[in-house]
């Protein structure tokens, strides 16, 4: 993941350090730095061949990353002005990795940890300044999805996280800000998909490669083009709250049961583009507007799928 971040870093225009926390010989070090330099290269010439820079241009940003060995890791943190902590998930290696950098970092430096999952409030007691320290989740890979959840402590200024968002806005990400709960968003919803797909093909619903095809042009071609919460308002979250009923019976599962916003928003009358709300507000919308551009959308990716074909005419 550190590689990842820096590639998204250097690719912007910045200069990115990656240190290695773990003490080793002079020998072994230039084996790690050739290893991760080497990689950070064959990503960017990875990208060249992909079209989105000349190949000519590969040295160069990756000329933009460097390693240093622990022993320098304070000349090298002091000058910093965003530290990124990527050490493996385990609650002690982080505490110890981001208790000692923030000791070395200047007064005003951010500190992040990337973990996926480890909340911020476990690790912000070994920050000094605890005020700049947050969490911010990539999703691999780092250096090409956009999405970057940021998740902010108790202790975490406002005005870090606004700081946060824009610089990684700055260098083309897409930053949500989300509570510091276990699974952060993605893989929350994600880790539900992922089961009930692999439930899916135990109970022999359909094979891998079917249900795989299903999420490729079905519930991924949507939720491409609008979100959950919007696909719920989009359909009217009374159809949501009848169909997980329906299937909470036949399936002998309260995992389909809908959560009591669901009723509560019926209630209250916000079922969605009907209404004029529901998880959103559509009040201000020109709905006749708002539905064509999200249909131009998927018509964009009926295209990029190679599925838009002209209508059948019968001429004769």
């Amino acid at each position: 993941m550190g590689r990842g971040i820096a590639v998204a870093f250097a690719y912007a225009g910045h200069r990115v350090t990656m240190i290695d926390v773990k003490p080793r010989s002079t020998e072994d070090f230039a084996k790690l730095t050739a290893d991760a330099l080497g990689e950070v290269r064959t990503t960017f010439a990875n990208l060249s061949r992909l079209g989105l820079l000349a190949e000519a241009d590969v040295d160069l940003l990756a000329a933009r990353v460097s390693v240093e060995p622990t022993g320098q890791s304070g000349a090298v943190l002091s000058e910093a002005g965003l530290v990124f902590e990527g050490v493996p998930e385990v609650v002690e290696l982080k505490r110890e990795v981001l208790g000692a950098a923030s000791k070395q970092v200047g007064p005003d430096t951010i500190i992040a940890s990337t973990t996926s999952t480890i909340l911020v409030d476990d690790l912000s007691g070994v920050i000094e300044s605890p005020r700049r320290f947050l969490n911010v989740h990539w999703l691999n890979p780092a250096y090409l999805i956009p999405l970057v959840e940021v998740s902010p402590g108790k202790a975490t200024d406002p005005v870090i996280v606004d700081e946060v968002k824009a610089l990684l806005e700055g260098i083309g990400k897409v930053p949500v800000v989300c509570a510091a709960t276990p699974g952060f968003i993605v893989p929350r919803i994600q880790a539900l998909a992922m089961n009930e797909a692999a439930r899916m093909v135990e109970e022999g619903v359909a094979s891998a490669e079917e249900i795989d095809k299903a999420i490729r042009y079905g519930f991924g071609f949507r939720y491409a083009v609008l979100g959950l919460l919007e696909f719920i308002d989009w359909g009217g979250g009374d159809i949501l709250y009848y169909a997980s009923r329906y299937l909470e019976g036949a399936l002998g599962s309260d995992r389909y049961r809908a959560p009591e916003v669901i009723s509560r928003n019926m209630h209250e009358g916000r079922i969605g583009l009907r209404t004029g709300a529901g998880f959103l507000d559509y009040s201000s919308l020109d709905l006749d507007a708002y539905r064509a551009k999200r249909l131009q959308a998927m018509v964009d990716l009926l295209r990029h799928f190679d599925l838009a074909r002209p209508p059948v005419l019968d001429r004769s």
